[in-house]
This record gives structure tokens, C-alpha cells and sequence, in this order.
């Protein structure tokens, strides 16, 4: 559990010291993530990927529309439901942000070696099944 608590720490410790220059945190950092995953999502998709409150999310995504970093359009078929993509600002954040982590996962896994990254992969996708059926009960 140590070295999962520390080995989290160092993989957001430099993005987090990026979004606090900005006034922004890992609620942030999450919300920009999968604006990048899924370009055009919608706010619904959004809040299903994060497993939050449309309340919760309300205030960060906000902050980061009012900062020109993301940006909300209404779809084509539906002017209610409003698809959230980046600016060209929110882009070069975004990839800094994914640069130092990616930067960091390279170093690792080159030290660490091929099985290894093959048994953390494992690890990681094991966790995001465990997640999923715990969210399913």
C-alpha cells in the first residue's frame, strides 16, 4: 500500500504543481483528462466517466469554460445537450499535463522492464473491473 500511495503521489505531484500555477486542482486535471479521451463528449458522459453529482461537477467545469481552457457548444440535434471539446489554450495544458506523466511512466517502466509493465497493466485493468462491479451493485 506504501509503495501504491508514494507511487501515486510522484505520477501527479508535477501536474499538480502545473494546475495549482493556474488556481486549478486534480478535479480539474480528471475533467480535462477525458475531454481529451473523448473529444465532443457530452456534460451526461462527462458525469458518468467521473461517477460524480452534475452539482459536483458544476463549479470546476465552470472555472475551466470561464478560463477559455474548455469550451461548451450546444449539439447540432439537440440544443440542450451541450458537448464540451478544448480550446487551443485547454489543449496545450492538457498535453503538458499528459507530457510529465508520460515522461515519468517511460522512466519507470524502462527501469522496472518488460514483465513488470506487462504485471502493471494487469494490476491497473484488474482495478478498474474491481471498481466497475463494485459500482454495479
Amino acid at each position: 500500500m506504501e509503495a501504491f500511495f508514494f507511487g501515486y503521489q510522484a505520477f501527479t505531484s508535477k501536474p499538480d504543481e502545473i494546475l495549482a500555477r493556474r488556481g486549478l486542482s486534480r478535479v480539474h486535471h480528471r475533467i480535462l483528462f477525458f475531454i481529451a479521451k473523448y473529444p465532443g463528449l457530452s456534460v451526461k458522459q462527462l458525469l458518468g466517466y467521473l461517477g460524480v453529482t452534475k452539482q459536483a461537477l458544476n463549479t470546476p467545469l465552470r472555472q475551466l469554460i470561464e478560463m477559455k481552457l474548455v469550451e461548451s457548444v450546444a449539439a447540432s440535434d439537440d440544443k440542450r445537450k451541450r458537448l464540451l471539446g478544448f480550446t487551443a489554450e485547454g489543449a496545450k495544458l492538457e498535453q503538458a499535463l499528459r507530457r510529465e506523466q508520460a515522461r515519468l511512466l517511460r522512466r519507470a517502466f524502462g527501469e522496472a522492464g518488460a514483465d513488470a509493465v506487462q504485471g502493471w497493466l494487469a494490476v491497473n485493468q484488474a482495478l478498474c473491473t474491481a471498481r466497475q462491479n463494485d459500482t454495479d451493485d
